[in-house]
């Protein structure tokens, strides 16, 4: 068997990759994903790891039988492009590392620990301690926080923010949450947004992009949040609306935002502004690019599933997590 492996997130695991797969396994990897180079490679291949799958690779990669992204998205793979009988499947693992991003992005805005350190490195102590005028930070024990989604990361978040002590809300479109069952305070569907975010101190927001999510977030709902709220976006950008949630940060109409998720991407360069208006001018800001999901937890829980995959593969035995059919 012959992959093709083109995704650089795994080069770190490549070790841990080759020694996974079945004996025998020919493997050649790309350090950066080039389409002429792959068309060339890919006409002998019985598998591509990678981002992107497009008809001119489908048609020199005749045996073809399985596509793997390394990642949850598969929306660059070219369906109509799959040679036939070719499937494509995805994975996931990033749902620890992004709680563990949301609670520190948490801690640090509700104790305004980047304020902190950028007034001390000019020789103010901003702490109640030494101004009065500062009031003494929240922390997370008692909070509310809200979940605008509550798949794989809004439930590995809530195990974690539970722990300090925090009460949560689910709101999804289904509805279908047992808040019981995940010691929820309570559950219920996106038209009972409202009502959650005037409960909540914190929205975090990570439910899938799609034409009825889009802008779910806006200026009302910012304004229910309020002016001690907190926003974590680590779905996609515009779930919550660019200028609604840049004029709230601005205005003080919520306090603070963690934003992980953009408006704008960049090329292979790694250079663009995130967004089209200034929020790298505010304060009361957490900004990160798209990186609360990347960690090596994240890539060697997917690395194994892409393994197991392909030597599944080898055996003709049922593939996990297959997105599109042959």
């Amino acid at each position: 068997m012959r992959v093709v492996i083109a995704d650089s997130n795994l080069l770190p695991h490549r070790t841990l990759l080759e020694e996974a797969l079945p004996a025998g396994t020919a493997t050649s990897w790309h350090d950066t994903w080039n389409e002429a180079a792959l068309v060339d490679d890919l006409r002998d291949a019985d598998v591509y790891v990678g981002p992107r799958f497009t008809a001119r690779m489908g048609s020199a990669a005749e045996k073809l039988r399985l596509v793997h992204v390394a990642g949850a998205g598969y929306d660059g793979i070219d369906a109509d492009a799959l040679p036939a009988a070719c499937v494509c499947a995805n994975t996931f693992h990033h749902e620890n590392s992004i709680a563990e991003h949301i609670a520190a992005v948490l801690v640090a805005l509700r104790r305004n620990l980047l304020g902190q350190d950028a007034a001390l490195r000019t020789g103010a102590w901003a702490s109640s301690v030494y101004s009065p005028a500062i009031p003494q930070p929240e922390t997370l024990r008692e909070s509310v926080v809200a979940f605008l989604g509550f798949g794989h990361i809004g439930q590995a978040s809530w195990s974690l923010l539970r722990a300090f002590g925090a009460e949560g809300i689910a709101v999804t479109r289904s509805g279908a949450v047992d808040a019981a069952a995940h010691d929820l305070r309570w559950a219920g569907t996106t038209a009972q947004l409202g009502a959650a975010l005037t409960e909540a101190d914190v929205l975090v927001v990570s439910i899938p992009l799609g034409d009825e999510t889009r802008s779910v977030i806006g200026a009302v709902e910012l304004d229910e949040l309020g002016p001690a709220g907190l926003l974590v976006n680590v779905a996609r950008g515009p779930v919550v609306d660019e200028a609604a949630l840049y004029e709230a940060l601005r205005d003080r109409r919520i306090a603070g935002a963690a934003i992980d998720v953009w408006y704008r991407y960049p090329g292979g360069d790694g250079k663009a502004e995130p967004a089209n208006l200034p929020f790298g001018r505010l304060d009361n800001v957490i900004m990160t690019p798209h990186s609360s999901g990347v960690t090596a937890e994240t890539f060697r829980g997917r690395v194994r599933d892409i393994a197991a995959n392909i030597t599944s593969l080898s055996r003709n035995e049922p593939l996990k997590n297959v997105v599109i059919p042959s």
